[in-house]
């Protein structure tokens, strides 16, 4: 279970917040006091925080700045009457991920929790084809634990491959994707690199891993 810490002053908000969360099935914990609030942050461990911009004792700006600190990747989602381009500028440049303006409507509130919770469960996860990991939070790539150096192009080809493994790979879609083309380009570029890839990776005849879609473009399978 994701659990999520509120910090934020009004109680009627807190109540409002855990009822929804809790009902999503994430753990709430709530304090209303800046500092009791980071205390807690630094203490524990939380998947989300979400932090009021007024706080009494001690600022959100100000705890979102002494969290990050010590912890640069909890995402931490301000909830703020600001309005202005320069208070959200500089409540992003403290360390927030995302920022949501009072009043706001709990759905939406929801939405930008779940994208700030899929990015942190994507950057720690490991995509897995035979004896070959990836790794995108380290952007490392490994076989039989022997790290294999790519070049950043080789990279994306080969998560994009295998973030659609058992699946057909359209030449089309590739070079959408990997080399942001969305015109007709000599698709060429993408044997090339292919050929790389099984070069550097060292695929004997029994790793398969690769596989050539003639006319259509390459599937990542496992053998």
């Amino acid at each position: 279970m994701m659990h999520i810490l509120i910090i934020e002053d009004e109680q009627s908000i807190i109540d409002f917040l855990q009822q929804g969360l809790e009902e999503e099935s994430y753990e709430v914990s709530s304090f209303t006091k800046g500092k009791e609030g980071l205390q807690h942050a630094l203490q524990q461990s939380f998947d989300l925080i979400i932090l009021d911009w007024m706080l009494p004792e001690l600022p959100g700006i100000e705890v979102c700045k002494e969290i990050r600190k010590q912890d640069t990747t909890t995402p931490i989602i301000f909830l703020t009457a600001k309005d202005t381009i320069e208070e959200t500028i500089e409540g992003l440049q403290s360390g927030a991920n995302d920022y949501i303006k009072k009043p706001f409507h709990f759905a939406e509130l929801l939405e930008r929790i779940k994208v700030q919770l899929r990015s942190k469960t994507d950057e720690s996860f490991t995509y897995q084809l035979g004896t070959i990991q990836l790794n995108p939070s380290t952007h490392q790539v490994f076989k039989n634990e022997e790290e294999i150096k790519l070049t950043q192009k080789e990279f994306a080809l080969l998560e994009y491959l295998l973030k659609h493994k058992e699946q057909v790979c359209t030449r089309k879609r590739i070079l959408e994707n990997v080399w942001d083309i969305n015109f007709d380009y000599d698709s060429g570029v993408i044997d090339v690199f292919i050929n790389a890839l099984r070069k550097k990776l060292n695929l004997s005849t029994e790793e398969n891993y690769i596989q050539t879609i003639r006319g259509v473009g390459y599937m990542a399978k496992e053998e």
